[in-house]
């Protein structure tokens, strides 16, 4: 019984595991959105009402219970999870250090500043996507973080996760906490070598509530009973704030204000030295998505014409390429808008996507007035003028590429526009 709070868990955890990559592979779509970096981005910066009572439902769960999220619906922190249990690593001591405050204010500073250029690389729901999406960032990054795995266990997790770092600090002045009964504790050391986070102290009988991930395991591992959750007594609650760590708060903070304006400039900036591309309805511009895709990937895996295409020299988020897959944007379609979880993809009804523009099509000299691209147009923008020559009316064309693939002369360009419109 001392166990079943750990299985319960662990079978959960398995659960959002199997369903988001299923939802990254495009087989079903995931039931919530819980990822908090990708919500936070979406209440900063488009105040989403969803995204803002599920991530102030996601703080205030940590404030009460701790870490579970770590543990419960992140899907990279789950995966590690399972290849350290399936390879029977040894937990090492990991140790709590303070690089991963650095790292947090570089990049949600950046990130508040108004780009995701540097979270993108390193947030977990990100590296979970890219991988099993066989992105080569993705499936590199996951493959260095598993090796870590080996090494550390949970390393990533409690030490340069960036959602970690902040959801660590709500831990670690969260109600309920793991915590030892001095009175019971046999310092027999079984719940510091069951701990993946490295956060148990046997011999001083403490527990390190900033990195534990609430796994659980520890309550189950303990012959003593002496492993208790809940609201530890007045004794065990120690906050000293030293000089020492005066200082280096001063110093994180002083970094963060020089990543959110690093990272303004950036959003300002940066999307202009790639060249220009036609973007997922809803992006809006380049300098839009650039800012704000994380590049979890989930929406080239869901397109069902398979035309947005991964990161590459030509830009370096997801965008659209009409040499690949079907060869346009399914005039009936707007699954890239259900899944994008940042908001770079911004949620449209498909009215508002039937009537967005795109890209803007041109008809080239090779036109042989077959006529096949008037039929095929889902707008009507293609006609034959009075003089029986093939034209678009550039008020109505959204640019999905419907024509271009229709027709048998390649005689139809489509070019990305700067911003998108609803015509």
């Amino acid at each position: 019984m001392k166990k079943l709070p750990y299985k319960i868990r662990l079978t959960i955890a398995g659960i959002v595991l199997i369903l988001t990559a299923l939802a990254v592979w495009g087989v079903v779509r995931y039931p919530l959105d819980t990822q908090f970096a990708a919500l936070f981005q979406r209440t900063v910066f488009d105040f989403s009402l969803p995204a803002v009572i599920i991530l102030a439902g996601l703080v205030l769960l940590t404030l009460v219970f701790g870490r579970f999220y770590c543990s419960l619906l992140c899907p990279f922190g789950i995966l590690q999870e399972f290849t350290a249990f399936i390879f029977r690593r040894k937990n090492n001591p990991v140790g709590n250090y303070k690089f991963k405050y650095i790292i947090a204010a570089l990049t949600f500073g950046a990130l508040i500043g108004g780009t995701a250029l540097f979270i993108r690389y390193i947030e977990p729901y990100t590296i979970f996507g890219s991988a099993f999406s066989l992105s080569i960032f993705g499936l590199v990054a996951a493959i260095l973080v598993l090796v870590l795995v080996s090494f550390k266990n949970r390393f990533f997790c409690t030490n340069i996760c960036p959602v970690g770092a902040v959801l660590g600090l709500l831990s670690k002045i969260s109600f309920n906490k793991i915590y030892i009964d001095r009175n019971s504790c046999v310092s027999c050391g079984l719940c510091e070598k069951s701990c993946p986070a490295g956060c148990i102290d046997s011999k001083k009988k403490q527990v390190d509530n900033e990195i534990c991930l609430k796994c659980l395991k520890c309550i189950g591992e303990c012959r003593k009973d002496a492993i208790k959750f809940g609201i530890p007594p007045k004794g065990e609650l120690k906050f000293n704030f030293k000089r020492r760590e005066f200082i280096k708060a001063a110093s994180i903070l002083a970094v963060f204000g020089l990543a959110i304006k690093a990272g303004a400039e950036i959003a300002v900036n940066t999307a202009k030295m790639f060249k220009d591309v036609i973007l997922p309805p809803g992006a809006k511009d380049e300098n839009r998505m650039f800012n704000k895709c994380l590049n979890c990937n989930l929406c080239v895996e869901n397109c069902p014409n398979k035309i947005i295409v991964k990161a590459d020299n030509d830009f370096e988020t997801v965008h659209l390429n009409y040499s690949k897959g079907k060869g346009f944007c399914d005039f009936n379609c707007i699954k890239c808008s259900e899944v994008c979880p940042s908001g770079a993809i911004k949620k449209i009804n498909l009215e508002e996507k039937q009537k967005t523009r795109i890209g803007m099509a041109m008809i080239t000299e090779r036109c042989a007035k077959c006529g096949i691209c008037i039929y095929e147009c889902p707008t009507g923008a293609i006609y034959r003028n009075k003089d029986g020559l093939t034209v678009i009316d550039g008020a109505k064309c959204i640019g999905c590429g419907k024509c271009k693939k229709s027709c048998p002369e390649n005689a139809i360009e489509i070019f990305a526009v700067r911003e998108q419109v609803v015509v």
